[in-house]
């Protein structure tokens, strides 16, 4: 029997370090005491709901304390943690409740115009049982949670998070509280994360990076998580110096408005010295080139972070673009995506997984339609390794462009437009042609107030670029307007869609 669960760790921490702040996002404050005692509660109200060890509890809330009170108290019992995304439009939503079997949904009423209690209310699904958006659930059941975590086993599960790629239905991912907890303190010695620390993460709990990288991490360390719900740069940039965080991770790219507020040049962000969110840390700890930095990859069905390194400083050219190595506990090979064949050193192939904390399976799928006969998980990443077993992510398997007989993979074409631009991300695509198969093209992001020239751009890439592989089609958007799914990735059949006017 596994003593490794969510809840036995909570008592812990509150035990050991009770008054320790374990969450402060915007005007919210919560102790792991704190975090203790209303999950105990919360957890009480949910026995008394019905619910108990197996029971699917749907959580819907953004970052903040709302969320991490309903995790641990449904951890706590053995019910399994189903998070859904705030992005979720209504079909999505309403899919994803029937496909996970949830059996209570806990939820925000409202959230940045998302009027849930409202679009609930009008939704059923056949185990639904109970919608409740208020923190306190009637009246409590105490004598049956006198040990919320008595019945709870490590090799219990834990967690249905759903995923997506750019095209195809969500899949839920199932993992077990072992698996996750594990794979978190092996992944919190690499990257230095103490109880000492507040880490700074712009990741949604909804989604393994938050939820595992930022939130249970943040248990496993005993450190304090720092996050914000404002759409206000300059009230973020606020709590940044209040708090004043010492690891930053996340999406770099959600953070990029802070480095663009008036305010920002006389804003004091030295306490930041670890991480990835570079444009808001201090000037001395950022990269002179991000490419030089080791980048890691993260994947639900990894319980975060698979491929990233503990070094910190720019690397030598010849390094450039590594996501550094496989973390503790997983297995890694490149194949050939055709045969299973590893291929050798410097070849692209896909990058397959395996080990002890990788997901069970996908939800309502056998293991046999998730990993191959010996076990390993085939990822969809196309990847080349280095003499020194550095990883290079190359694209997506099905992601290469093929023009007039030649092959472009997107990943290279992008590198070159942010190089040749000085920064602008650019998400390139292939459009059907009916004389080369098919043509490249790119969509750059260009901030308010940004700048794109495409003849300068186009001059510039001829000195980075084969001619076949420079976009034939430029179009722009604004940050704002990027098509995403609900599970946060490109939804290419809508970026597609731009060139169509």
């Amino acid at each position: 029997m596994s003593t490794d669960t969510v809840g036995r760790l909570l008592q812990e921490q509150a035990g050991a370090r009770g008054d320790h702040p374990l969450l402060v996002c915007d005007a919210e404050r919560l102790t792991y005491g704190d975090a203790e005692l209303r999950s105990a509660e919360l957890a009480r109200s949910l026995i008394a709901l019905g619910a108990g060890k197996g029971t699917h509890i749907g959580l819907l809330y953004p970052n903040g304390a709302g969320f991490v009170v309903a995790m641990l108290a449904a951890a706590r019992i053995g019910a399994v943690v189903v998070p859904f995304s705030t992005f979720s439009t209504e079909p999505e939503l309403r899919h994803q409740l029937v496909h996970s079997d949830t059996e209570i949904l806990l939820a925000t009423p409202s959230f940045r115009g998302h009027d849930y209690r409202a679009r609930l209310t009008a939704m059923s699904a056949p185990w639904l049982r109970h919608i409740v958006f208020e923190t306190r659930i009637g009246d409590p059941a105490p004598a049956e949670l006198d040990s919320p975590d008595g019945d709870v086993d490590g090799c219990d599960l834990l967690a249905i998070v759903y995923t997506s790629g750019s095209t195809g239905p969500a899949k839920g991912v199932v993992h077990t509280h072992e698996a996750l907890l594990g794979h978190q303190r092996n992944l919190n010695e690499i990257r230095g994360l103490t109880e000492q620390d507040r880490l700074f993460c712009n990741s949604p709990f909804f989604w393994i990076g938050g939820l595992a990288f930022g939130l249970l991490a943040t248990m496993v360390a005993g450190s304090t998580l720092v996050c914000s719900n404002a759409t206000d740069p300059g009230a973020v940039l606020d709590l940044l110096e209040e708090l004043r965080p010492t690891v930053t991770n996340g999406f770099a790219a959600g953070i990029a408005h802070l480095a663009r507020h008036d305010s920002f040049a006389g804003r004091d962000l030295s306490s930041m010295r670890r991480g990835n969110l570079y444009p808001i840390m201090a000037p001395d700890v950022r990269p002179r080139d991000p490419e030089l930095r080791h980048n890691m990859l993260g994947m639900t069905e990894a319980g975060s972070v698979v491929l990233l390194s503990g070094d910190d400083t720019d690397q030598p050219e010849q390094r450039r673009g590594s996501f550094g190595t496989p973390a503790p506990g997983f297995d890694t090979r490149v194949v050939d995506p055709d045969t299973g064949t590893p291929v050798g050193v410097g070849e692209v192939g896909e990058l397959c997984i395996r080990g002890r904390y990788l997901m069970q399976h996908y939800y309502k799928r056998s293991r046999e339609d998730c990993f191959d006969a010996d076990g390993w998980f085939h990822t969809g990443d196309l990847f080349r390794t280095d003499a020194d077993g550095f990883f290079y992510f190359v694209g997506r398997h099905g992601s290469m462009i093929k023009t007039a007989g030649a092959n472009v993979f997107p990943g290279e074409v992008e590198k070159a437009i942010t190089k040749a631009t000085g920064g602008l991300v650019a998400h390139v695509l292939p459009l059907p042609d009916p004389g080369r198969g098919q043509v490249v093209a790119a969509v750059v992001i260009v901030p308010a107030g940004g700048v794109f020239d495409e003849s300068a751009l186009r001059a510039k890439l001829k000195a980075e670029l084969s001619s076949y592989k420079i976009p034939k089609r430029f179009a722009t958007l604004s940050p704002d307007a990027l098509p995403l799914t609900s599970s946060g990735k490109l939804d290419l059949p809508r970026l597609a869609a731009v060139f169509d006017d």
